[in-house]
């Protein structure tokens, strides 16, 4: 693999080594610290476009992203924001792929126009704030951006329902800006099996096989976060470039179906890919996702709409025993340490080559405990560098190993545009 060659050619290490001389080795946060300085520390997936959609209607005059926003509680008891420049700050964030998602129950036109809306709202805030935001496109952006002290600021479509099963569609979102896009959300797309909904292609059908093929001779990454196994599997047979999780953990150590199966981490490793860590508490400890599981069972058996629940017109009643449910049954601490166990479980299984950072920060109602936001992301680091990770391998985890997909991902799209057009594909409904 040309990706292996680059790698051991020691092109990444030569990056690493022309950083400054670090400090003793027990000296974490300095290593740290010096480590950020020559590589971006690159997140996966941020939600804070649509929180300025739903909170602030769109607009920057009620939010000030220069301000500490982490003890400003939203309306109607929403929690406070993630993420804000100051702590992007002091969290040494050099990239973020914004998401500019839609619900899955928006399609068609809707959908096309609600995505591109989300797409203006992030470039207009990246104009609203000049010094601490710049576009990137490619991963020769993120390093220049970075180099220059500001933060290199990414678009990520988080939902093949929001293409409306037009290629076409798709070549527009990339020219626009967008350099990955999850195969699904949460339900089935026509053409691909979502993790979270009931199975009815076994995959991707043939036209699902053709956006990864169209994604691939673009250049844009192709996100298997939010797919099922067996699309995954699909995805990865198809792609002609390393394919990306944009925000997903090791399903080894949660049974969750939003997580990465062993399997599939080692046909990982021989693609390329990356699986960037999620931060979401049901995504990183079993315990809090039984928990949730057995929370939403609590509130259908007393509250189930329309017609099901044994306090169903009486929400005083349901409240009530909602809240004593939840003080027989307290809700299991999630710790920055068990993230820590997903990046080194997939480090294990499919190699430091293949792990990243993805916190879905803004878009998880919580978080664990110590990654309360964006200015955590070096505490994480620290964490792993006293379990024994050196200087070289956390600069891959922070970064490295995604510039590397982009870079690689954009090269195959060269080649294929060179060698052919645009697909016209149009047939969602034909199996493989």
């Amino acid at each position: 693999m040309i990706w292996r060659l680059l790698v051991s050619g020691g092109l990444i290490a030569a990056m690493i080594s022309s950083a400054p001389t670090l400090a003793r080795a027990d000296d974490y946060q300095h290593r740290v610290t010096q480590v950020l300085l020559a590589t971006p520390l690159i997140d996966g997936h941020n939600d804070l476009p649509w929180e300025i959609r739903e909170r602030f209607k769109g607009q920057f005059t009620q939010l000030d992203l220069r301000s500490d926003n982490s003890h400003q509680k939203g309306e109607a008891g929403q929690a406070a924001l993630m993420t804000d420049i100051p702590r992007l700050r002091a969290g040494m964030v050099g990239g973020q792929f914004w998401s500019v998602w839609v619900p899955v129950d928006v399609q068609g036109f809707e959908a096309v126009q609600m995505t591109l809306e989300q797409m203006d709202l992030v470039k207009r805030m990246v104009a609203q704030y000049p010094n601490d935001f710049a576009m990137a496109y490619t991963a020769a952006d993120i390093r220049r951006i970075h180099k220059a002290h500001k933060i290199a600021s990414l678009i990520g479509i988080e939902g093949g329902h929001q293409m409306n099963d037009s290629l076409a569609v798709l070549r527009q979102f990339y020219d626009a800006g967008a350099r990955y896009m999850t195969l699904t959300h949460t339900t089935n797309t026509a053409w691909a099996d979502s993790a979270t909904d009931a199975p009815k292609h076994m995959g991707l059908t043939a036209f699902g096989v053709e956006v990864v093929h169209e994604m691939n001779r673009l250049g844009m990454l192709v996100d298997l976060s939010h797919v099922s196994p067996d699309t995954m599997r699909a995805a990865l047979a198809a792609s002609a470039a390393p394919v990306i999780y944009s925000h997903s953990s090791a399903r080894a150590l949660d049974d969750h179906p939003r997580n990465v199966p062993d399997d599939i981490l080692r046909a990982l490793a021989a693609n390329g890919g990356i699986v960037m860590v999620n931060f979401a508490p049901a995504y990183v400890s079993t315990a809090r996702n039984q928990w949730e599981a057995d929370h939403a069972a609590e509130q259908a058996r007393y509250s189930s709409p329309p017609y099901g629940g044994l306090y169903i017109g009486q929400p005083e009643r349901a409240r009530a025993a909602m809240a004593a449910w939840e003080a027989q049954h307290p809700r299991p601490v999630v710790t920055l340490a068990q993230v820590a166990d997903h990046v080194e479980h997939i480090a294990k299984i499919a190699g430091i080559d293949h792990v990243g950072i993805g916190s879905d920060f803004d878009g998880i109602p919580d978080t664990p405990i110590g990654l309360e936001g964006v200015d955590r992301f070096p505490a994480l680091l620290e964490e792993l560098m006293r379990r024994g990770w050196s200087d070289r391998d956390i600069g891959k985890l922070a970064g490295e190993n995604l510039l590397r997909v982009m870079a690689f991902a954009q090269k195959v799209g060269e080649g294929l545009r060179a060698a052919i057009g645009a697909s016209t594909a149009t047939d969602v409904s034909k199996p493989l």
